[in-house]
Order: C-alpha cells, then sequence, then structure tokens
C-alpha cells in the first residue's frame, strides 16, 4: 500500500518549510540507493520541482525584505549576517 503525502487542507500549495522537509525527505531515500530506478526517476523529478518551488520562495522573501528596507526611494541592502558575525561591521552611516 502506498503512502500518500497530502497536503493539508487549508491549503493547496505547500508553504516553504513543508516543500523543504519534503525534499530533505527525498534526498535522504536517494542518497541511501535502495529505490528501483523508476522510483528513483520519480523522486528526482519531484525534487527538481521542489528546489524550484523553495527557490522562487526564497525570492519572494528576499524582494519583500527589500522592500521593507527601502529607505528614501532607493533599497538598502544589507548583507545577511551569520550568528556572532559583529554587528557594526558596514555600519558606518550611522556616526
Amino acid at each position: 500500500m502506498r503512502k500518500s503525502q497530502a497536503v493539508p487542507a487549508e491549503s493547496k500549495t505547500p508553504d516553504f518549510e513543508h516543500s523543504l522537509a519534503e525534499l530533505e525527505g527525498l534526498v535522504e531515500r536517494l542518497e541511501r540507493g535502495d529505490l528501483p530506478l523508476d522510483e528513483a526517476l520519480k523522486a528526482f523529478e519531484r525534487g527538481v520541482a521542489l528546489t524550484r518551488r523553495c527557490q522562487a520562495s526564497l525570492q519572494a522573501a528576499q524582494q519583500n525584505v527589500e522592500i521593507l528596507l527601502k529607505k528614501g526611494g532607493e533599497a538598502e541592502v544589507q548583507p545577511f549576517r551569520e550568528p556572532g558575525e559583529a554587528a557594526d561591521a558596514g555600519t558606518a552611516e550611522d556616526e
């Protein structure tokens, strides 16, 4: 019996987190190497679609952040900082 991966009823399009979790599961299954070729190809195809969906979600989020950071009509793009990086790096305009 095949396990169906149903999308929650409240949303027909899975959100980023669900897509990423499904993609990670597919990668694990493919890396084990125990899938028959037909299933592996289907999993790979689904993985490509999920990757594209995740990339589109990330691009949309980046655009939203840039819009929120607009100052004086120009977007002020700020580099992402890893946790632990100096918070004052690159903020010379505040001085």
